[in-house]
């Protein structure tokens, strides 16, 4: 006889690594999570665990285990969803991971109006890189994901899907915003660079554009914000890639009501100082050379 709570303390370890970092996480007595996993290993007769010093590792029958757990989850969670939606949404907990750059755009329109047409229902919303955005969605612990360039992944399933295409953001009077012509990757290495940390789309999408042209980009400003980046750049102190739509206010607030955001038109106008260090695109808005695919995407599994 299978154990339902055995087998979810064994899809926690799985996911932990560890009996430990599972009875931290699920606020048990470590104890317990063991005393449960071997009452199991005993009624099947079949060791789910390998023990070793630095934690441990389930075994080809606790990850069979783990799989038809999870299958079995997914089952009853499709079942309450169709339950849920013939009681016309009036109740639950929607919980989704998205990438900061969205989160403006999250919270101005769809999310104000989804909470407005269904008051009963919570909303979680989790700010993470696409590859820790993903992995919450594989292991269920968030619902879906609006991501910005994720790479394919075949337990994971792409609803929508816009192309958005990544941008050199730079200061409104800065000597690139002149330039008609598409810019090279050697030209931007010639400006102090900010760039989000590796785990983002955004950074995998640069440094892949990068290695295809063979070139090492410097940057001079690491971080895991899309703020800090913002900053950097009104400031001055450099120049970014981001799509579009992660500074389209920024840029919007320092241009005339004639200009289009996103190209080096934006500049025209009388301008005060304050909204001289307004960010703009440019290059004429056509994006990173070789990134014309990037994209946003809603993912859930």
């Amino acid at each position: 006889m299978l154990n339902g709570r055995a087998l979810a303390y064994l899809c926690e370890v799985q996911r932990r690594g560890s009996l430990r970092a599972a009875a931290i996480h699920l606020n048990v007595d470590v104890s317990a999570i063991s005393r449960l996993i071997r009452r199991q290993e005993e009624e099947l007769s079949i060791p789910l665990l390998t023990r070793h010093p630095d934690g441990v590792t389930l075994t080809e029958a606790g990850r069979l285990l783990v799989e038809h757990h999870r299958a079995r989850c997914d089952a009853e969670t499709a079942t309450l969803s169709r339950l849920s939606a013939l009681q016309s949404l009036d109740s639950g907990e929607v919980r989704v991971a998205v990438g900061e750059g969205f989160i403006a755009d999250l919270v101005n329109a769809p999310l104000q109006t989804f909470m407005t047409a269904h008051a009963g229902i919570d909303i979680v919303v989790v700010m993470a890189g696409v590859n820790e955005a993903m992995a919450l969605v594989r292991d269920r612990e968030v619902d879906l994901a609006l991501l910005y360039a994720p790479p394919m992944d075949p337990l994971l399933r792409c609803h929508v899907e816009r192309r958005h295409p990544l941008d050199l953001i730079v200061p409104a009077d800065h000597p690139l915003t002149r330039r008609q012509a598409p810019l090279t990757l050697a030209e931007i290495s010639d400006w102090p660079l900010g760039l989000m940390d590796s785990p983002f789309g955004m950074r995998q999408m640069v440094d892949q554009v990068a290695h295809q042209e063979r070139l090492h980009l410097r940057s001079r400003l690491h971080t895991n914000s899309v703020t800090v980046l913002r900053n950097f750049v009104r400031s001055g102190s450099g120049v970014t890639f981001m799509p579009e739509l992660t500074v389209a206010d920024d840029i919007a607030q320092g241009v005339d009501p004639g200009a289009a955001a996103g190209t080096s038109g934006a500049q025209r106008g009388p301008r005060s100082d304050r909204q001289s260090s307004r960010p703009a695109i440019a290059g004429g808005g056509r994006g990173l050379p070789g990134a014309s695919a990037s994209r946003h995407a809603l993912l859930c599994r």
